[in-house]
C-alpha cells in the first residue's frame, strides 16, 4: 500500500525537476546599452593600500537587443528586430580605479608593486585583445578621457572613458580589455563577449 502512494508522488516529482531543468525555445534576455564588465581587487606595495578597479561596456547599439536562445543555437537581435552579425565599430570601457576603502570587501585579487598609488591611477593604460577561435588580434585605444575630476587636482578615485574602433568584427568574437600599469605590465582584465 506505501509503495503505491510513493510510486505516483515520484513519477511526479521526477517529471517537475526535468521541466524545470529544460531551457525553454527562444529565450531572451535583453541587452543594455551599459553592461558590467566586473571588478578586480589588488594590493598596492609597499602602501599596503587597496586599488579597486571597476568596469562597464558602453555601447548604445546594444540597447534593446536580445540575446535569443533557439535550442543548441544562439544570436543577438536587434531592438528593431534584425540579427546582428558583427558587433557595433565602436567599444566604450568605463574603467573606475579607486584607492577608497569603503566601495567592496577587500579580499585581494592580486598585488602591484608602486611607490605611488596617486601616481598609479593617473598613468593606467589599456589594451584591447579580440579573439576569434584561436585567431587573435588587439587594438589601441582611439582615446582615452579622464572623466570626472580633473587630473591636476589630487583625488583618490579616478574614471576613464577608453574608446576603441574595432572595425567589422563577427558577433561572436571575445575581447579582453586589460588594465596596464605605467611599467606596461596587465594588472587587471575585463571580459567581453555577447555569444
Amino acid at each position: 500500500m506505501k509503495l503505491e502512494r510513493f510510486f505516483p508522488a515520484s513519477v511526479l516529482l521526477l517529471t517537475v525537476i526535468a521541466w524545470a531543468g529544460q531551457k525553454t525555445s527562444d529565450q531572451r534576455d535583453t541587452l543594455h546599452s551599459t553592461i558590467p564588465a566586473g571588478y578586480e581587487i589588488l594590493k598596492l606595495q609597499p602602501s599596503g593600500q587597496t586599488l579597486f578597479l571597476l568596469g562597464l561596456i558602453e555601447c548604445p547599439e546594444l540597447e534593446g537587443a536580445q540575446h535569443v536562445q533557439d535550442g543548441s543555437h544562439a544570436r543577438i537581435v536587434a531592438a528593431d528586430g534584425s540579427s546582428l552579425e558583427h558587433f557595433p565599430r565602436f567599444l566604450s570601457f568605463r574603467i573606475t580605479a579607486s584607492l577608497r576603502k569603503e566601495l567592496l570587501d577587500s579580499n585581494s585579487d592580486g598585488s602591484v608593486t608602486t611607490e605611488d598609488p596617486q601616481q598609479l591611477l593617473l598613468k593606467l593604460g589599456f589594451v584591447l585583445k579580440g579573439y576569434d577561435g584561436l585567431q587573435s588580434y588587439e587594438f589601441t585605444p582611439q582615446s582615452v578621457e579622464m572623466i570626472g575630476v580633473p587630473a591636476d587636482i589630487p583625488y583618490d578615485e579616478r574614471v576613464f572613458r577608453v574608446n576603441f574602433d574595432v572595425g567589422s568584427l563577427s558577433i561572436s568574437d571575445r575581447f579582453v580589455l586589460e588594465v596596464l600599469s605605467p611599467e606596461g605590465t596587465r594588472i587587471a582584465r575585463f571580459h567581453f563577449e555577447l555569444l
